[in-house]
């Protein structure tokens, strides 16, 4: 079992979703928007830190994700963007939390199944998924999407380690080396 919370990171609004996955169920726990508003930035930055610093002490999550900066047409914009992601890795990293990191396309391809989605697509699946009653605010609903896809890549990764442990403990002995390499069933 495994709380996540996925952060959608912004220089006004930062969203946020926290979800809890057992095995393949999983379950809604919070979302919201950390609004700083017309402030300097860094208030605008200290805001988001506390924010996320207080969701995590609240919800003692296990594993943080948060959504890769993209080149964005306006230098200044993209800066901005840049100093609310480093403030939100920071606030997971002070806690201890292992930060994980998805492109946009990632998590609309793991929720929407389409890398293309928009945010409509994306507010819809995550309601669709985690039987919410209504739609999440866009920013909220982006930070859910984020969690789930950590939570479907994590599941993903979890699955190949299990077969590939399988398939080599059916490997003869010979064939399992940490120094050699594999080639048509010798060691070389």
């Amino acid at each position: 079992m495994a709380i996540i919370l996925g952060v959608d990171p912004g220089s006004r609004i930062t969203g946020y979703g926290i979800i809890r996955v057992s095995g393949r169920h999983t379950e809604y726990l919070d979302s919201g928007c950390i609004r700083v508003g017309e402030r300097v930035m860094a208030e605008r930055l200290q805001i988001i830190f506390q924010g996320l610093a207080t969701l995590i002490a609240e919800f003692r999550p296990d594993e943080f994700a948060i959504e890769q900066v993209f080149m964005a047409r306006n230098p200044d914009s993209a800066l901005k963007l840049g100093q609310a992601r480093g403030v939100a890795i920071v606030s997971a990293a002070n806690s201890g939390l292992p930060v994980h990191e998805y492109s946009a396309r990632q998590v609309k391809q793991a929720v929407v199944g389409k890398g293309s989605a928009d945010k409509t697509q994306v507010q819809h699946m995550v309601q669709a998924i985690l039987g919410l009653t209504r739609k999440p605010q866009a920013d909220a609903a982006d930070a859910l999407a984020i969690a789930l896809c950590h939570a479907h890549m994590s599941q993903s990764v979890a699955r190949l380690a299990a077969g590939s442990r399988a398939a080599l403990s059916s490997l003869p002995e010979t064939a399992i080396t940490t120094h050699g390499r594999v080639r048509g069933g010798r060691v070389r």
